[in-house]
């Protein structure tokens, strides 16, 4: 969804997601139209309010408004208690910002040292703790008064009081990758491999996003647990791949596992369309460098070649339906390197150059089976900190 940014702390930017703007007054009305059974709530703990003052007229929608902004600053400070801690440790802060499911801190880097991420990891509950505190001393200290104005006051500053403790609670729950989730991990990464830890912390995750969806399931139907759920599950997968795959392809260049130039099959620019399909299909292969003798001047893919109808196939020729928009690795990247390139720019393959010269193809293809081949390495399977890089290159 598209974000905007609406200021900034200590440096760091603040955005707004455009489904915040939907969940703000969703948590305004809830809270407005539950202001007498947070009353009841809150009274239980002696705060001495009046749910005859606090529900009259418009007076609910302003309490859930001012509650909810509350609630949702109390967010930010949040997310900028593990942003401040994450810093101080060198990594750098692209931007905390609010979203359907309250904040997220973008860290352009995540530790591995296990001491590092558990102090960043408790930093956000410690802040939400101290937000509770500090609104419950400020609840005390407003005059019990039976004016609306002071009965308001309390209303609201008991309820941050009550809800950013039960956000530090929640958070500290072992969802990966929630705030408990990487407090999990890091614990677990102490006398573990981190992508170890990693995988462990987000199977542990994984169940907890199932048992929330399943009670998000419970009538009355809870449509933002669900949501929160999927989120978590989601989340705890992509992340647990990512470790691995940064984990296993430690010291692995792009050189290791492309397809060499020798063996990859280029077409002719003047080649027909219904050609390349039957070499597509004879050599189960849906993309192909176009060269020009030693000069690589384009890339055409299945795709490219569907694109034409069946009965022009053969009057229309590689040259008219090729990409041009070439993307390239060199062949000392690393790995992982090359595959944000290919996430970035939505594409299935990346030419291999040394100064202009095409030395082969990178594809998902190559990746993956280079994934699945360290996993099985000794290294890998003795649960060794690094990747066996070894596996691909020829022995002296």
């Amino acid at each position: 969804m598209r974000r905007f940014r609406i200021g900034s702390a200590f440096g760091i930017p603040i955005q707004l997601d455009l489904t915040f703007l939907l969940v703000l007054p969703i948590f305004a009305w809830i809270i407005g139209s539950q202001v007498t059974q947070t009353v009841d709530l809150l009274n239980r703990a002696g705060a001495g309010l009046d749910a005859a003052v606090l529900t009259t007229g418009s007076l609910p929608w302003v309490l859930g408004v001012a509650a909810a902004v509350g609630l949702f600053a109390g967010v930010v400070l949040h997310e900028l208690g593990h942003s401040l801690v994450a810093r101080r440790y060198g990594y750098p802060i692209d931007s905390i910002t609010l979203w359907l499911f309250g904040g997220i801190a973008q860290l352009t880097e995540m530790p591995e040292d296990w001491r590092q991420e558990l102090t960043i990891a408790i930093a956000g509950p410690i802040v939400s703790v101290v937000l509770g505190v500090l609104s419950y001393v400020a609840f005390v200290v407003v005059p019990g008064s039976a004016e609306t104005g002071f009965q308001a006051a309390r209303f609201v500053l008991g309820y941050l009081a009550l809800m950013n403790v039960a956000l530090a609670a929640f958070n500290l729950l072992p969802g990966f990758p929630m705030d408990g989730g990487r407090v999990l991990r890091a614990l677990l990464a102490r006398n573990r491999p981190f992508a170890r830890a990693t995988e462990l912390a987000a199977e542990v995750g994984k169940w907890f996003a199932i048992l929330l969806g399943l009670f998000g399931l419970i009538p009355p139907f809870n449509p933002l647990l669900i949501g929160l759920a999927f989120f978590i599950y989601i989340g705890a997968e992509s992340e647990s791949r990512q470790t691995v795959m940064r984990a296993a392809f430690e010291g692995v260049t792009v050189r290791d596992v492309m397809t060499p130039a020798e063996r990859v099959t280029t077409v002719d620019p003047e080649t027909s369309v219904s050609e390349l399909i039957r070499t597509m299909f004879r050599e189960r292969h849906t993309g192909y460098p176009v060269a020009v003798g030693d000069d690589v001047v384009g890339l055409v893919t299945l795709d490219d070649a569907r694109a034409v109808r069946d009965v022009e196939r053969d009057a229309y020729r590689v040259r008219d339906v090729m990409t041009t928009e070439l993307f390239t690795v060199s062949p000392d990247d690393d790995v992982m390197t090359a595959l944000t390139e290919l996430d970035d720019n939505e594409v299935g393959r990346l030419l291999v150059l040394d100064d202009d010269r095409f030395l082969g193809l990178l594809t998902r293809t190559d990746i993956m089976t280079a994934l699945t081949i360290i996993k099985s390495s000794p290294n890998y399977q003795n649960g060794a900190e690094e990747s066996d890089a070894a596996v691909f290159r020829p022995q002296s």
